[in-house]
């Protein structure tokens, strides 16, 4: 077997690996698969034989790789809305790659990637690899350049900024948490009895702040019809209260924020514009 033949063997054993950590970087399957091969055209230029780890030399050069993709989406301007929601559901028929669909149906994982695409490059980075893939942050350190300290502190920032609702200690909070998972739950069941038991009868509904339905029988119609989405849905703090955000290939991503007094739903307001979704604060919360 000739050099070459032995590295793409060894390339191919690590594309699914490399693949999950360029779409966990980018968000989109498409520049994911153009992440892996300018790896792969980075090997063949810069290959050296004395390389110790190849799977952990093809992480890196991937990692630098989605780390001038992020930073150039962002000096574009691009909307990272569009690149990490819409992108994926540009998919063919069953291809009969199950990594592939198996990434497309990580309904969690957008939601994921939602919250990460609020984090500078650098954060990001560091906490996918640290966090997602045990990358050591010495190695972290060598692609944002900095010390592995400051990579530990950048993947620590992003972790705070991407789990800090994973405690919900205030009560009051707990209580509102408690509000919207009981909506959440009715919704993915179609359940409408359950749906205006969380409802205040003069409840309102808004869509990018126009007004769409108010009272609550209206708004149970609505809601029971939002089943599909709801399955992937995810609980959130938005701007620091409980709410939902939903990210589903070809749906789009909206975010659900809700106003309650005694206990019941008084306001939902639903975020779907771009602009706007940029403007808020999210982080998971534990389903």
């Amino acid at each position: 077997m000739s050099e070459r033949e032995w590295l793409a063997e060894q390339f191919e054993e690590s594309r699914g690996h490399l693949r999950a950590v360029a779409y966990r970087m980018l968000g989109s399957l498409t520049e994911a698969d153009d992440a892996v091969q300018e790896a792969w055209l980075r090997l063949n230029r810069s290959y050296e034989s004395d390389i110790e780890n190849l799977r952990g030399w093809l992480t890196t050069v991937v990692g630098r790789v989605c780390l001038d993709m992020l930073k150039s989406r962002r000096i574009r301007r691009e909307d990272p809305f569009e690149v990490m929601v819409h992108a994926p559901s540009t998919t063919v028929e069953d291809d009969g790659d199950p990594e592939r669909q198996a990434l497309l149906a990580d309904s969690v994982g957008l939601a994921l990637l939602v919250v990460l695409e609020a984090l500078d490059p650098a954060e990001r980075l560091a906490f996918v690899l640290h966090d997602m893939f045990g990358v050591p942050f010495d190695e972290i350190a060598t692609i944002v350049d900095r010390t592995p300290a400051a990579a530990r502190q950048l993947a620590s920032r992003a972790r705070r900024r991407v789990r800090g609702g994973t405690q919900v200690a205030d009560p009051d909070l707990v209580r509102r948490r408690e509000v919207v998972e009981a909506f959440l739950s009715a919704a993915r069941g179609g359940n409408f009895e359950a749906l205006l038991n969380v409802l205040d009868p003069g409840v309102v509904a808004r869509s990018d702040g126009y007004e769409g339905v108010r009272g609550a029988l209206a708004v149970a119609k609505g809601a029971s019809t939002f089943a599909q989405i709801a399955e992937v849905a995810q609980l959130a703090l938005i701007n620091g209260s409980p709410g939902v955000i939903a990210a589903h290939a070809g749906e789009g991503f909206r975010a659900m924020m809700f106003v309650i007094e005694g206990g019941l739903i008084v306001e939902i307001d639903v975020v779907t514009d771009p602009d706007q979704l940029r403007t808020l604060e999210l982080a998971l919360l534990d389903g």
